[in-house]
């Protein structure tokens, strides 16, 4: 398609970052209100658990975009890239940012330990990010592992991303941003579920 391997691979980077700093953000301060126990002034604090949500999701969302901007920054000198979609790269970088940090607040919700939290990073989070084509084109798979890769979120999330630059993608960008959108709609659903009933929060 007549892109660099190292033009490729920026994209990718830059997503990458913001998915795991707005998991880490979200998901990181929860636990850590939980353990040291100031939890208790969130949960008196007068505001709704669907503003609660919100203030963790809108925080992860900042700290994965300041991320992935400075990611961005510090690579394009190095690479030729363009931005044939900006809008579409912003998209799926704000919608993207957006599920992780409420599935950081998912993970958050359910952990009492760091050791769990630490568990769902390295055995969730980081193996989807990297079979999410960061480092490669799904073209490059065994059919059946390139059949998988589409069963992936994060998958379209990468794949929508680098639409944003360089103006080609392997599934049509609507069709990615359905699937973010609709993953975020079912992990802020459980999460707004938990946050209501208060689940390992009130204990």
């Amino acid at each position: 398609e007549g892109v660099r391997y190292s033009s490729f691979l920026v994209p990718g980077l830059v997503m990458m970052s913001v998915l795991q700093n707005a998991f880490a953000n979200s998901s990181s301060s929860l636990i850590q209100s939980k353990i040291t126990g100031n939890i208790v002034f969130i949960l008196l604090a007068p505001i709704s658990y669907v503003e609660f949500f919100w203030a963790y999701v809108a925080a992860s969302v900042a700290r994965g975009l300041a991320v992935g901007a400075g990611v961005l920054a510090s690579t394009a000198w190095f690479v030729e890239l363009r931005l044939e979609a900006p809008l579409w790269a912003l998209a799926f970088a704000l919608l993207g940012a957006a599920l992780l940090g409420a599935l950081g607040l998912l993970a958050g919700i359910v952990s009492e330990k760091i050791d769990q939290l630490a568990a769902f990073q390295n055995f969730v989070i980081l193996p989807l990010t990297m079979l999410s084509g960061v480092f490669y084109s799904i073209h490059s798979l065994p059919a059946i592992w390139r059949e998988l890769s589409h069963a992936n979120p994060f998958f379209y999330m990468i794949d929508g991303f680098r639409y944003g630059f360089f103006g080609v993608s392997d599934v049509a960008p609507p069709t990615s941003l359905a699937v973010v959108a609709s993953s975020f709609l079912v992990v802020s659903f459980i999460s707004l579920w938990l946050l209501k009933s208060g689940y390992k929060l009130r204990t």
